[in-house]
């Protein structure tokens, strides 16, 4: 196993038995000992400090703050339950709890790098639900307002009994090389703006494996055929709900025909100009830094962990 990217390791038991007990889950959400990680928007309650760490609170400070809403169970752990809960709809609880000593809101994102990695995983976990749950609070199938069980992992109908579950978006993202060179591409949108390079990735469609995923994405980006996909690691991204499944892959073809209605740019870089900009050292390539999984996929190559 390798080690956990940032938003992954949650140390949590996430209490699948548990679940199964409505009443259970309504007891804990009581009790003093309960801890609740408030989020706000983009943001996430943090301490105040050099060292910040996720702003737990518990039940008498959730009450004080206005809060009505349902908590949404994280899980357990050392024998305390854990829930997450949503203040974005709530702006008098929000700023009430923003005025707790040493507490502040960060922007999760931000946060995360800040954060050790088993807190950044229940970070991502705690982001991940409260975006599902503000998305899908009516029935796909009749229309209906759902009502939230098992303490948040899925949703129900009363009008027609249809469950709904949180969804996750599989992603790939692929380091593809020719040798000593690897193809890096520059999206249209945040990478543009940023002016920065990254590999090529896009989402798993349905009824397609990942190795499908790499070639028909890389084959759409670039115009570049590839062989030998290989996976390396995968990085759950709450931005809002994505599973990134890092790979490698060898290139079958070289000569680039870029869709430039999605990519601005796409470019064969060497070796040595990688290891460059992972370390910041030229203008000449900008790449995501490692709270990404392009990161550490791209390092990987550049450090000939991966032929």
């Amino acid at each position: 196993m390798r080690d956990p990217h940032i938003f992954a390791g949650n140390p949590l038991d996430r209490g699948e038995r548990e679940r199964r007990d409505e009443e259970w889950i309504r007891e804990q959400g009581t009790l003093p000992s309960s801890r609740f990680l408030p989020m706000r928007g983009p943001d996430v309650l943090v301490t105040g400090n050099d060292q910040p760490r996720l702003g737990w609170i518990n039940r008498e400070e959730l009450d004080a703050s206005g809060f009505d809403g349902i908590p949404l169970l994280l899980g357990m752990q050392e024998g305390v339950t854990h829930f997450a809960v949503d203040l974005s709809k709530s702006l008098e609880a929000g700023n009430a709890i923003a005025e707790m000593p040493n507490l502040v809101f960060e922007e999760a994102r931000a946060a995360a790098e800040q954060l050790a990695g088993p807190e950044a995983g229940i970070l991502a976990q705690g982001r991940c639900q409260i975006n599902w749950h503000n998305r899908h609070g009516f029935c796909s199938v009749c229309g209906h307002p759902t009502e939230i069980r098992r303490g948040g992992q899925k949703r129900e109908c009363p009008q027609c009994n249809a469950e709904h579950f949180p969804r996750v978006d599989p992603v790939i993202i692929t380091v593809v090389s020719d040798g000593e060179r690897c193809l890096l591409g520059q999206s249209r949108g945040r990478l543009a703006r940023l002016n920065r390079y990254s590999a090529l990735a896009g989402f798993v469609d349905q009824g397609e494996s990942i190795e499908e995923a790499v070639a028909r994405e890389i084959m759409e980006e670039a115009g570049i055929q590839v062989k030998d996909v290989r996976y390396h690691s995968s990085q759950p991204w709450p931005f809002p709900s994505s599973l990134m499944m890092g790979c490698h892959a060898h290139a079958a073809t070289t000569d680039i025909h870029m869709d430039d209605e999605e990519m601005t740019d796409v470019q064969w870089f060497d070796r040595e100009t990688v290891k460059l900009a992972l370390e910041e050292k030229t203008e000449e390539l900008l790449l995501p830094g490692p709270v990404a999984i392009a990161y550490h996929i791209i390092k990987a190559w550049a450090d000939g962990e991966v032929e």
